[in-house]
């Protein structure tokens, strides 16, 4: 096993560099107050991340599995070892894990939920409840046993409560074993059998997979075809599958020369009529794996040396954008590189698969064929996914908006680049989503669990348009320039973790020197809207009066466009009092930094040192970023002159 250095480095360590600092300031203090009050400013900006790397936790699990599969009944079983690690502070005496398939049953909840919704999800394109029983999914688990001896479970829907012979302390392992059967459902939602594309095998969440025990206790939801929350570590799987099938899968081939398959230049006869595929995947939260007896396999080079690899069916029609994708998947990759850090790994998969298109660990499924705009445009936000929820989990049922609107910005980016759009404005549809969100009526806070909400377009428009607002609004308050350089530094210090929503926070607040709790709370907990007005422009003594006004109830900081009529353009810059601090000059303009505004006034004017009828227009906001929801009333135009 591999020791785990994110979870906590050490009490010890941390203790010892506390007590090094504390006698450090002592003895200056002591000996020069002048370097005392020089060193002092600094080592306190230190102190943060030594008490996040004392008090931060996450548990660990390791596994080993062998699967053997029957591509003729899409039955299958298995064995699995888990060495699990309690790195909490807490003495664990149940465990649960996920039994996913099993929502693909008749009077699941999740067939419930589906029929009982207010609006239908159109992912689902099957009624769970009209499967017969060859075509449902199960996973029943058996034998379980915590270090050789055995234990009692139950299974509720798709979770396995497990009562734990011998109690975990802190800073304890165990081994955990069972034994499991299991039927792929036919295709439904993500993972399943015989997909639209005729795809034989999407193995998505196949396994009983641990849940996640963290700082607000098991996250033991049950599946109802949202999203998943996973915890960090090695899998060393075994796939069993008949000879004629090509398996793609997360991690690294250990056997390619067994398997062939495009894995191996040379490969070795293949005597028997089932093929055992090895895999290992390290620092991941889950394993993926799709086959197919008619799959085509590329490799090509992407950066770092890194391998990309694709899995397509040999279709004809098909082909042509199987294959382009391939350099631009390699591009995608630089981009991401270069705008968030370094992709940890060293091999990517697009597979063709699923139903849609899911991120996994190591690659993505994509499905239906499509336009070659519409592969470009899954791969690069599935691909971002990489990033933004495989190296930076965040819990998807508790703030999915991370995951799925930090991927769709990033993925607007990088297409916009890629692609070579030159669009001016490339989160203009994320903007559009949140506009009808907001006047729907059907908004809920994007604090709402992933499985409360009550319609379907509320959920996906939080999640993803929203979410990408929250970034792009983010540049407009902060600066793009202080933004690229959070998004880079939120990377580095949280990658391998669960990070919340409140460490992004602290890292933009680092980087910008601006408070934003503000923020963070009005747009993420709330449904409060956006609407600041240009009230009224009127001639005041040789000079100019503007008065704002605040219609919405979230505050915001504003940048101001003067247009005057020699053509010179102005921006007065407006801070909200809650920030403490100011961006810098984003604009290629001259720019003005006005009195903070309070939140409490609804009402806010300034004067500009020139007549009212040197001034041609008055726009807040010229960078389209503040998501404003009424922008009519932003904008003042002086009357045309009379000849």
């Amino acid at each position: 096993m591999t020791k785990n250095l994110l979870c906590p480095l050490s009490l010890e360590i941390n203790c010892f560099l506390i007590k090094k600092t504390i006698l450090c300031l002592l003895f200056l203090f002591l000996f020069d107050m002048r370097k005392f009050s020089n060193f002092f400013s600094g080592i306190f900006f230190l102190i943060p991340l030594l008490l996040f790397s004392q008090n931060y936790w996450q548990q660990r699990v390791d596994y080993e599995m062998s699967v053997d599969m029957d591509v003729n009944t899409f039955l299958y079983s298995g064995k699995q070892k888990l060495f699990y690690t309690n790195n909490s502070p807490d003495t664990i005496q149940k465990v649960f894990y996920h039994l996913f398939f099993n929502a693909f049953q008749k009077g699941s909840e999740m067939a419930v939920r589906i029929k009982s919704g207010k609006d239908k999800n159109h992912r689902f394109k099957i009624d769970i409840d009209s499967l017969l029983p060859n075509e449902e999914g199960f996973l029943n688990v058996f034998n379980l046993k915590q270090n050789g001896k055995k234990i009692k479970s139950e299974v509720s829907g798709t979770i396995l409560e497990v009562s734990l012979g011998s109690p975990m302390p802190p800073k304890t392992s165990t081994l955990l074993t069972l034994e499991f059967t299991g039927q792929v459902p036919v295709m439904v939602r993500r993972a399943g059998r015989n997909s639209k594309d005729g795809i034989a095998l999407s193995m998505a969440q196949w396994f009983p997979k641990m849940a996640e025990y963290d700082y607000d206790g098991w996250n033991a939801e049950p599946y109802l075809g949202r999203e998943f929350h996973g915890v960090w570590g090695d899998y060393d799987v075994k796939i069993s599958i008949d000879k004629d099938y090509v398996v793609a899968a997360s991690g690294y081939i250990q056997n390619p020369d067994e398997v062939g398959h495009g894995y191996s230049a040379s490969p070795k006869k293949k005597k028997k009529e089932k093929i055992t595929w090895h895999f290992i995947a390290p620092k991941v939260h889950d394993f993926t794996w799709a086959a197919d007896p008619n799959f085509i396999h590329d490799i090509y080079p992407g950066p770092n040396n890194v391998d990309l690899h694709f899995f397509y069916k040999d279709k004809e029609s098909n082909l042509p954008n199987w294959k382009n994708i391939q350099p631009i998947t390699a591009e995608l990759m630089v981009f991401f590189n270069k705008t968030i850090g370094r992709y940890p790994y060293k091999q990517y998969s697009v597979v063709q698969g699923g139903d849609g298109g899911m991120e996994y660990a190591m690659l993505t499924l994509i499905g239906r064929e499509r336009s070659f705009e519409s592969l470009v445009g899954v791969t690069s936000h599935e691909l971002a996914h990489s990033w933004f929820q495989h190296a930076l989990a965040t819990n998807e049922m508790k703030h999915e908006w991370m995951d799925e609107g930090f991927t769709s910005y990033i993925s607007d980016l990088a297409e916009n680049e890629v692609l070579q759009k030159n669009l001016i404005f490339p989160h203009a549809g994320s903007y559009r989503g949140y506009f009808r969100l907001a006047l729907s009526g059907f908004e809920q806070p994007q604090s709402t669990n992933a499985n409360r909400y009550d319609y379907n377009m509320a959920y996906e428009s939080t999640a993803y348009s929203k979410g990408s607002v929250f970034l792009g609004q983010l540049g407009y308050i902060i600066g793009p320039k202080n933004l690229a350089k959070t998004i880079k530094d939120y990377y580095q210090e949280f990658k391998f973790t669960h990070p919340q929503p409140n460490d992004f926070r602290r890292v933009a607040e680092r980087v910008s020197g601006i408070q934003l709790k503000w923020y963070l709370t009005d747009w993420t907990q709330t449904t409060n809207t956006i609407d600041y007005a240009v009230k009224e422009v009127a001639a005041t003594a040789g000079k100019t009066k503007v008065s704002l006004e605040r219609i919405g109830s979230m505050p915001m900081p504003l940048d101001i466009l003067v247009s005057f009529s020699n053509g010179e353009k102005k921006v007065f810059y407006v801070p909200l009092a809650l920030m403490r601090g100011e961006k810098q000059n984003p604009y290629s303009f001259n720019w003005e930094v006005l009195n903070d505004w309070p939140w409490a006034f609804p009402d806010y004017s300034f004067v500009i040192d020139k007549s009212i009828d040197e001034i041609e227009s008055i726009i807040i906001d010229p960078s389209f970023y503040m998501a404003d929801i009424d922008r009519e009333n932003n904008i003042y135009e002086a009357s045309p002159k009379k000849e």
